[in-house]
């Protein structure tokens, strides 16, 4: 007689977290994340065409986290 395969839900549950994370460490060194690129700052002076409506000015002067 042979044994039912049972189904991929049961099976993968079977897993436990120490399992799982014993996987993920020995991947991790597989996956190289690329040092960010830091974009250099801009001065002031290149800065422009930039147009805020005197409302939203307004509104955004009238709220405390920014106005005061």
């Amino acid at each position: 007689m042979t044994k039912p395969i049972a189904p991929r839900e049961s099976r993968e549950s079977e897993i436990s977290l120490a399992q799982l994370r014993g996987d993920c460490a020995r991947m991790a060194p597989h996956w190289v994340v690329p040092a960010a690129a830091v974009p250099a700052p801009v001065p002031p002076s290149l800065i422009h065409g930039v147009v805020v409506p005197a409302s939203s000015a307004r509104l955004i002067d009238a709220m405390s986290d920014y106005g005061d």
